[in-house]
């Protein structure tokens, strides 16, 4: 527990405090609660035991006390939440904006690899986990040991007799709570959690590939790896509820139990020469305050299931940002010109047996258009993406302008390459901040220029509100060519001087083919460009066509030299125009 309390403070910063405090205010509010009933314990007794004039007791004396201790209770047990509740907000605040500063500054190729709806769960959920912990369970735990001690000590205090007859269920509902709360408890939890990330992440690929599913009519059975999450959870959770059935319905008949040994016990006293009138207000106060007990060992038997749901929160967290950040250089270099140079480049991905590039020689001159051609997995978007250092080269260098771009800033880096993917993405904002977000200073004559020139005027003058209309918003959604050029709007008003095309006309319909084209010719113009495609007319006119085949360079030319040299890119060519002249 010390350790997790330990790892949670490192999120609290100048609330650490906070807690502390909270705890200490939540034990005396538990001591607290216990005099409320001892004074209608003694209004009881006064009750059956006076003679004459009830207002010459203390009776209204007892109730009023009652009153006052109650409200300043709940007064006390407020400052008390008021004060862990800021400590544990502070606490889901710093995981999620460490993590997400964290994340930051990995390597862009660390994305590649993970699930959104795992990577969602673990950073928002599991921030949210430590919250019931740290805001609720630590400070009622605190009242919950302390309430139960001072009830334990009363109840000997008042008749040691009564009160060992009311410790024997108490006793029983410990043992029984012992039981359960076993390692095998905390095996099954990391189970559920595994389980309920495994069945968010397939539940969101699922999600987005609903309209293949749909079109081939199928339903989620079709769909394998969602089903069988489902059915996993569920055999858990049922496996888990069977196992505590039993257990947990000899707890809760012991810790209600108090009555029926109690009322036997008092019997007995009172025919053993017991003062009958003390024996039933001493019955009264026990059968009154025992489940005092009861509710706090309930609020004890949390603390271990919300304590490890609070460990292993931080656990994954910390597990999923636990990623060598990108080595930055002490001495941050800037390029003087945008020459792209691969030399004796290999890389190789983690767990992979073989490079995915492997000794890699080429330059890209300023101003020169280079396109990568070669089959799927031979190496070109790998290699594209070694130049924004999506990953670190495991042997040779990437340069530009001479500078090893793991020397460059990484701010620098950045504004020195625009990409332009097959899979766009817009933001679920605005038109307008989707453009502007690689210049966000940009003017607004600058962003109509760059709309024009991305051939998006038309898509922004039939919506009704223009540059203001919200992605995502009321229906508004855009075509795959639509969005294409909205991003591509987006790296001309950004005016790097390298640019990274993978694919960018791939999932485009003719009539956007033909636009998008016209705006990657003033995207490129006199820029440094590496494109990858897979249509070979596109790279026609390229400056140099690069032919990779299982990573490796096989060989490189004009598209006239390589057609003379009927290699492999000839090939290509002809299988290529082949496979556009077939029709049905």
């Amino acid at each position: 527990m010390f350790k997790t309390l330990q790892r949670l403070s490192a999120y609290m910063q100048g609330r650490k405090l906070l807690l502390p405090c909270a705890i200490v205010l939540s034990a005396l509010n538990g001591l607290l609660s216990l005099a409320p009933f001892v004074l209608l314990w003694l209004v009881v007794r006064v009750l059956l035991t006076a003679e004459g004039d009830f207002a010459e007791t203390p009776v209204w004396d007892y109730a009023l006390a009652a009153l006052i201790i109650s409200v300043a209770n709940v007064g006390l047990y407020f400052v008390a939440l008021l004060l862990s509740h800021l400590a544990a907000f502070r606490v889901e605040t710093n995981m999620r904006r460490r993590a997400m500063e964290r994340l930051m500054r990995v390597p862009l190729g660390f994305f590649n690899a993970q699930q959104t709806g795992q990577m969602r769960k673990i950073i928002d959920e599991n921030a949210s986990e430590t919250h019931t912990f740290v805001a609720h369970i630590l400070p009622d735990v605190a009242g919950s040991i302390v309430a139960p001690l001072g009830v334990i000590a009363l109840l000997l205090a008042v008749d040691w007799q009564l009160g060992i007859a009311a410790l024997v269920p108490i006793v029983c509902a410990f043992g029984i709570m012992g039981y359960m709360m076993n390692p095998k408890s905390n095996n099954f939890q990391r189970l559920y959690l595994d389980a309920q990330e495994k069945m968010g992440a397939e539940a969101v690929e699922y999600v987005r590939g609903v309209p293949v599913v749909k079109v081939f009519q199928q339903t989620v059975f079709s769909f394998k790896r969602l089903h069988d999450s489902i059915i996993n959870y569920r055999n858990l959770v049922i496996r888990y509820t069977r196992m505590w059935r039993t257990p947990m319905s000899a707890y809760t008949i012991a810790i209600h139990a108090f009555a029926f040994i109690l009322v036997p016990v008092g019997i007995v006293l009172i025919a053993h020469g017991g003062n009958t009138a003390l024996v039933i207000a001493d019955i009264f106060l026990y059968v009154l305050i025992a489940p005092v007990i009861s509710a706090n060992v309930m609020k004890s038997m949390y603390l271990s299931r919300n304590l490890f749901l609070a460990n292993e929160a931080v656990e994954r967290l910390e597990r999923l940002v636990d990623v060598p950040e990108l080595p930055t250089s002490k001495t941050s270099m800037q390029a003087k010109s945008h020459d792209v140079c691969f030399q004796n480049v290999s890389f190789r991905y983690d767990g992979a047996k073989t490079d995915a590039v492997s000794h890699i020689d080429l330059t890209i001159l300023e101003g020169q258009t280079v396109a990568l051609v070669g089959a799927s997995g031979s190496g070109k978007t790998t290699l594209a993406r070694l130049i924004p250092r999506f990953w670190d080269v495991r042997e040779g260098t990437v340069s530009i302008g001479g500078v090893d771009v793991r020397t460059m800033d990484k701010a620098e880096l950045m504004r020195s390459v625009s990409f332009v993917f097959q899979n766009t993405r817009l933001f679920k904002t605005s038109l307008s901040d989707n453009i502007r977000y690689g210049n966000p200073d940009a003017s607004i004559e600058a962003v109509n220029r760059a709309i024009d020139l991305s051939q998006s005027r038309e898509i922004i003058d039939r919506l009704p509100d223009g540059l203001n209309t919200v992605i995502g918003a009321e229906g508004t959604y855009l075509s795959g060519g639509e969005q294409q050029r909205i991003v591509l709007a987006r790296a001309i008003l950004k005016d790097a001087p390298i640019i990274v095309l993978d694919e960018a006309t791939a999932f485009a319909d003719p009539e956007s083919e033909h636009l998008i084209r016209k705006a990657l010719a003033h995207l490129t113009r006199g820029k440094t460009v590496l494109m990858i495609a897979h249509r070979l007319t596109s790279v026609q006119d390229a400056d140099r066509i690069v032919v990779m085949q299982q990573g490796r360079i096989a060989e490189e030319g004009t598209h006239a030299e390589l057609m003379e040299r009927g290699s492999v890119y000839q090939s290509m060519w002809n299988e290529y125009r082949k496979a556009v002249a077939w029709h049905l």
